[in-house]
C-alpha cells in the first residue's frame, strides 16, 4: 500500500491512480483528464481519525494516510483549521514538530478540514465498527490478480494524478492496493461521486473506493 505525505511526493506520484477499460467500462483513459476526477466537498460534518502534525512555522496538517515510522513522525495531508494544541491531550513534541492522533469532527470543503467539535484522543475513542461488504470473501470481485495489477499500473499513470502538488485538493488518491478481487482506492472524501466515476470509466465491481472522512451520522 502507498500513502500520501509531504515527505513522499515521489511515492504519491507513483500511487495516484487511473484505471483502464475492463468489465464493460469505457476505453482506458476515457474521461480521465486532469479535470475529470471528482473532488467533492462534504455537505455536513464529517469524522476524521488520524494524526495531526504541526511543524514550527507551518500550518497544522491532518494526516489521513500512512505515517512514516520516525521520531518525530513524517506525514502530510490537508490543512486543518481551528486546531489548538492547548485544548487537546496526548500530544508530543520533538525537533520543532508537535503531533498527536485524534478523532476529529469537522467540515471538509474539498481542500481544508475545519474543526467543529472538541477532538478526542484516539486512545480514548471507541469508534463504531464499519465493515465494507466487499471485504467479505463471499463478495469477492470477479477480476483476477493479473488484471488488477495491470489496471493498477494504468491508474498510476493517469493524467489526473500529478507527481507533485502544493494543494491537497489536487491529490485525488491516498493509497491503492489489490485484495479480494478488487482494486481498492482510498481517497480523502467520497460522497459517492468518485465511486460512480470509477464505475462509469471501468465497469462496476472492479474498483472499490474507500473514504477516509466519513459523514457524521
Amino acid at each position: 500500500m502507498r500513502s500520501l505525505g509531504v515527505l513522499v511526493l515521489a511515492i504519491v506520484g507513483a500511487g495516484l491512480l487511473a484505471l483502464g477499460g475492463c468489465g464493460g467500462g469505457a476505453a482506458p483513459g476515457a474521461g480521465a483528464g486532469p479535470g475529470g476526477f471528482p473532488r467533492p466537498a462534504a455537505a455536513g460534518e464529517v469524522l476524521a481519525q488520524g494524526l495531526v502534525l504541526h511543524k514550527d512555522g507551518e500550518d497544522p496538517q491532518l494526516c489521513l494516510g500512512s505515517v512514516a515510522e520516525s521520531y518525530p513522525p513524517l506525514c502530510g495531508g490537508p490543512p486543518i483549521v481551528g486546531w489548538d494544541w492547548a485544548t487537546v491531550e496526548q500530544s508530543e513534541s520533538a525537533s520543532g514538530v508537535t503531533w498527536g492522533s485524534y478523532a476529529i469532527t469537522g467540515t471538509w470543503n474539498a481542500a481544508v478540514f475545519t474543526v467543529t467539535q472538541p477532538p478526542i484522543p484516539l486512545s480514548l475513542y471507541d469508534p463504531l465498527r464499519v465493515d465494507d461488504p466487499r471485504e467479505d470473501p463471499q463478495n469477492a470481485g470477479a477480476s483476477d490478480e493479473a488484471t488488477l495489477l495491470r489496471l493498477q499500473e494504468e491508474l498510476h499513470s493517469a493524467d489526473y494524478s500529478p507527481s507533485q502538488f502544493t494543494d491537497w485538493s489536487e491529490a485525488p488518491i491516498l493509497s491503492d492496493w489489490t485484495a479480494n478481487g478488487y482494486l481498492w482506492v482510498s481517497v480523502i472524501y467520497d460522497d459517492g461521486s468518485i465511486q460512480r466515476f470509477m464505475d462509469d470509466q471501468f465497469g462496476t465491481g472492479i474498483v472499490a473506493v474507500l473514504t477516509a472522512l466519513r459523514d457524521v451520522g
